[in-house]
């Protein structure tokens, strides 16, 4: 079979049309600094809450009754739209493996799985809740104002502090299952401290300065053992916050020198000024 000099032509021209269009995707899709970037994720975020809305309303026996059918139209609609878009950034993106493994990726698909379930599975439909998880892309919003990339500031100090962090927590575990100990041999069953477990959980309550009130010590030892936890929940409240405070501080003398340079293999862009490889997927910048 003959390749004649048009074919040879033509599939480099369908390759570039293939191409561009993609390119074209993607600046709308993964990118908040041209128009067409601000509107889609405008689009999106009011989508989003819409949907969160007629899930939370749908629980509702009086609303159910009376607009169900419209509830459950609304419900496809949305499902339908979040699975054009899923799909669609999967297309766009060159390593739709990683955009699919990440966070926001693993929130799109649980945003839309659930209803597809409740086909197969009707009682399944509690399952929507999970359609809430989508509400966390609103943080998108922060893209489109002064404050870009906060939400990443964030999540990089709290990466940065997360050994710090379980260190911390487990001093309080350790606190806890102490004082939790003693309150149970000095308190008794009769003062609702019946076991460890339950003197444990009197413990946190009192050491967050919840307080329900439900157990409560009655003896003097009781009631200065807790004095002594109250006042060491203030300061280990504030233990967390001085952590990450730290480290978001660290984090934005670092994200001074960060670009916003795009990864089109994941979608993350935050990354060095310098770098000429995705800190994410090691895609080439």
């Amino acid at each position: 079979m003959s390749i004649t000099h048009s074919d040879t032509v033509k599939q480099p021209a369908e390759q570039k049309r293939d191409s561009n269009w993609r390119d074209v995707m993607y600046d709308v899709i993964f990118k908040a600094d041209t128009v067409a970037g601000k509107s889609f994720d405008i689009s999106v975020i009011v989508i989003i809450a819409l949907s969160v809305i007629t899930v939370i309303i749908n629980t509702v026996d009086s609303i159910e009754q009376e607009y169900g059918n419209i509830l459950h139209i609304a419900e496809w609609v949305f499902t339908i739209i979040f699975t054009i878009e899923y799909i669609l950034r999967l297309i766009c993106c060159k390593r739709p493996a990683a955009y699919a493994r990440s966070f926001f990726g693993v929130v799109d698909l649980f945003s839309i799985v659930p209803t597809y379930i409740s086909v197969f599975l009707p009682g399944s439909h509690v399952l929507l809740v999970v359609r809430i998880l989508r509400v966390l892309r609103i943080f998108r919003v922060l893209k489109l104002v002064k404050y870009i990339g906060e939400s990443d500031l964030l999540i990089d100090a709290l990466r940065s502090s997360r050994r710090k962090i379980t260190v911390f927590l487990f001093s309080v575990i350790t606190i806890v299952i102490i004082f939790g100990s003693v309150m149970y041999i000095v308190e008794t069953p009769e003062n609702g401290f019946t076991n460890i477990p339950q003197s444990i959980y009197w413990a946190v309550v009192t050491l967050t300065t919840v307080g329900y009130g439900d157990v409560t010590p009655q003896t003097h030892i009781g009631k200065a053992i807790a004095m002594v936890i109250m006042v060491m929940g203030y300061g280990i409240l504030a233990v967390p916050t001085g952590i990450v405070t730290a480290e978001m501080t660290k984090a934005m003398g670092h994200h001074n020198k960060i670009s916003t340079n795009v990864c089109e293999g994941c979608g993350y862009r935050w990354h060095d000024d310098d770098a000429h490889y995705c800190k994410h997927c090691g895609n080439t910048l």
